[in-house]
């Protein structure tokens, strides 16, 4: 905990504040299995190349969801993993990749072979995903951008529809709202009443929290009550939107969490050179998310494959 964390908790406790009876924290597998069930439209790794909820994502393919729409940005390799696990019908946005290495083999399987099974998939850039996720927060049916003009976009994609605008004629796109029913978001800290600071490259999760019914927290650590609130711009969402809190460290490896973890580059390179074949993904899913029961576990056999590496000459 830092000097000034330290002073907002003393302060905090000076004045008598605690945590709320009414608890939100709960395990990864129950959060999962009340909150995300078959067929929900699921926003993932909203903040783009950092603090991705893998984990939670993880937990997803244990349980076996089936029929998922995954809503995101740019999602680094935990789309991938989900598509490759059977789990994905259909994608909204903005990239699927492995952003060090190149392609999402899972995923382009799906879109050309269709497998593990088809992927329907509804191509945003960046910034129009954010528009649609900002009108859906705002209770709007659209939002105009100028942005798309001129590139095929309007043509594929039915919820960017062209127009003009009625001030001056002009032309726009007008960008439909898009509400998920969930926005899963791996912070640095929460309490259990669902407050949660988020900082560093926040990409889209303030407007995916704010569009979805409800959101999932996954923390690097959960606080005592009244710590969040004492500074209440880092909060990310409204916590009466947040129905589950789980204390996750490390649940976003092998993506980067500001103050915590850095970015765990071999490990996505690695996933590129084993997602190759769907043979490779296959024994590489097995390994590291079906072979192993939860995040705990997936930190032991992490720490045991660093310690063989530093071992061997």
């Amino acid at each position: 905990m830092t000097p000034p964390e330290r002073e907002i908790l003393a302060h905090a406790e000076s004045r008598g504040t605690s945590p709320g009876t009414d608890s939100k924290r709960t395990t990864m597998a129950e959060a999962i299995a009340r909150f995300v069930p078959d067929g929900s439209r699921v926003v993932l790794g909203a903040c783009l190349e950092a603090a991705i909820p893998f984990a939670a994502a993880h937990e997803l393919i244990r349980q076996h969801r089936r029929n998922l729409t995954l809503i995101g940005p740019i999602s680094d390799i935990l789309f991938d993993q989900l598509i490759g696990a059977g789990c994905v019908d259909r994608a909204i946005v903005g990239w699927v990749g492995n952003v060090s290495a190149g392609l999402a083999h899972c995923f382009r399987r799906a879109v050309e072979q269709s497998v593990p099974r088809p992927l329907a998939v509804q191509d945003h850039s960046n910034l129009s995903l954010g528009l649609a996720l900002l009108a859906a927060g705002l209770g709007a049916p659209f939002i105009p951008t100028r942005s798309l003009l001129g590139s095929d976009l309007p043509r594929h994609n039915p919820d960017l529809v062209p127009g003009t605008s009625p001030l001056d004629g002009s032309p726009l796109i007008f960008v439909r709202s898009l509400a998920p029913d969930v926005t899963i978001l791996h912070v640095q800290k929460a309490d259990e009443e669902g407050h949660a600071w988020l900082w560093g490259n926040l990409g889209v999760a303030v407007e995916a929290a704010l569009a979805a019914d409800r959101v999932l927290i996954t923390a690097e650590e959960v606080v005592p009550g009244g710590v969040l609130t004492e500074d209440p711009n880092r909060v990310v969402a409204p916590a009466q939107k947040v129905v589950a809190v789980v204390e996750a460290p490390g649940g976003a490896h092998p993506s980067p969490v500001i103050g915590y973890t850095e970015r765990d580059h071999e490990f996505f390179h690695e996933y590129h050179r084993r997602s190759r074949t769907l043979e490779g993904f296959n024994a590489w899913l097995e390994e590291w998310v079906l072979g192993v029961p939860n995040l705990e576990a997936y930190h032991e056999r992490l720490e045991a494959r660093r310690t063989q590496s530093e071992a061997t000459p």
